[in-house]
């Protein structure tokens, strides 16, 4: 065992440069999602080179990949999310989250047939377009199938190995009422803006019977083109999260009843976009998760101590929807960035940094150390193989 995790990290080693440059590369040329040309094919062309068998724009997705190594039973994938955020770029290290992959998948794959490793970067597209998470459309066209564990890191403020994910439901919010003079004729008109407003309210005073753990937030993105005309459209996005999907169908049900009473107030048409494929919550694998925080540790990275509360707060990912299919890990590895966290502009300008670069590299070692002990742990190993 300790030859083969020395072997493993001596091959990451090896590459940790063109890791760090791979990395700052995709950084600075952010691509929104399903628009990641760029960093997928970067992505896939290094893979090729250190010699994995590479697919491009699997499942129908032009910027998805598979990339796949070792002809082990235990078959593991390690998750590449690429896709930056409108407008702030980086803001959520995805950069270092598609690099940490490829070192992790190398490290792997340099001993996968001693380990009875097969190792499968996967190139997941769109992870912060939240109404059609890539890895749910990889799920449902059978990217998944076959494999018995998946994992990834995630940059953030400091390293948890269970970072608590919540459901979540997004959609688009339309309404279609009738224009006319805001002055001359008021009467004629039926203001789709005003709709927006009652339904706005009506979330507001929701509030108070919602769960401590449900949220509800959301932006206008149309209230009217001019103040002299009554606004025949409006839209805004809007998001819902609890706990869990059981939970989430109960808060979404009362957030839906609050758009349609701004339609039945004031005569508008509502529209729904989306909310029909909701990111889960994430089932941690306590057994994996246990390991990849030993290996991390074993690295010098800190965890809270057992007692101690966990420092991360709920978010949501389409990695939580991989999860309920097979055992599943997402932990957080933290970067020197506080006080900016993640999705702030200063965050985009910590994943370009040294200590960013110090979390691909344990990143990298930690998930492939984690790999080779899920291929030679019986327990564990007979249950991911179902023996």
């Amino acid at each position: 065992m300790e030859k083969i995790k020395k072997a493993s990290k001596d091959k990451i080693d090896r590459h940790r440069e063109a890791l760090e440059n791979l990395s700052r590369r995709i950084h600075s040329n952010p691509e929104i999602g399903y628009e990641e040309e760029k960093a997928s094919s970067w992505l896939g062309e290094y893979l090729d080179q250190v010699g994995f068998e590479v697919e491009s724009g699997i499942c129908d997705l032009p910027t998805a990949f598979r990339a796949t190594k070792g002809s082990g039973p235990l078959h593991i994938i390690v998750c590449a999310e690429y896709d930056a955020l409108p407008g702030l770029g980086h803001a959520c290290g995805h950069n270092v989250i598609a690099a940490t992959a490829v070192g992790a998948g190398i490290g792997a794959a340099a001993v996968a047939d001693d380990a009875g490793l097969q190792v499968t970067v996967l190139g997941t597209p769109a992870e912060e377009v939240l109404r059609s998470g890539g890895k749910i459309h990889l799920l449902e066209n059978g990217a998944f199938d076959g494999a018995h564990v998946a994992m990834m890191t995630h940059p953030a403020p400091w390293d948890v190995a269970t970072w608590p994910i919540v459901a979540a439901a997004f959609m688009e919010v339309h309404y279609e009422g009738k224009s006319a003079h805001a002055a001359g004729f008021p009467e004629q008109g039926i203001n789709a803006a005003d709709a927006l407003t009652i339904a706005q309210t009506s979330i507001g005073l929701l509030r108070q019977h919602l769960r401590s753990t449900d949220r509800v937030h959301g932006m206008v993105t149309n209230g009217g083109d001019a103040f002299n005309i009554i606004p025949a459209h409006s839209s805004a996005d809007y998001a819902v999260r609890a706990r869990n999907l059981q939970e989430l169908d109960d808060v979404y049900e009362k957030v839906l009843r609050c758009f349609e009473a701004g339609a039945l107030a004031t005569g508008s048409k509502l529209k729904l976009v989306g909310g029909d494929k909701p990111f889960a919550h994430l089932e941690h694998d306590l057994d994996i998760a246990t390991l990849y925080q030993k290996n991390a540790e074993a690295l010098g990275r800190k965890f809270p101590a057992l007692g101690e509360s966990n420092p991360a707060t709920p978010v949501s990912t389409d990695m939580g929807n991989v999860s309920l299919k097979l055992p599943t890990i997402h932990p957080a590895i933290g970067i020197d960035c506080l006080p900016a966290v993640n999705h702030q502009p200063e965050f985009t300008e910590a994943c370009a940094t040294d200590s960013a670069m110090q979390a691909l590299y344990d990143g990298s070692v930690a998930m492939a150390w984690t790999m080779i002990d899920l291929a030679v742990e019986g327990k564990i190993k007979e249950r991911l193989l179902g023996i």
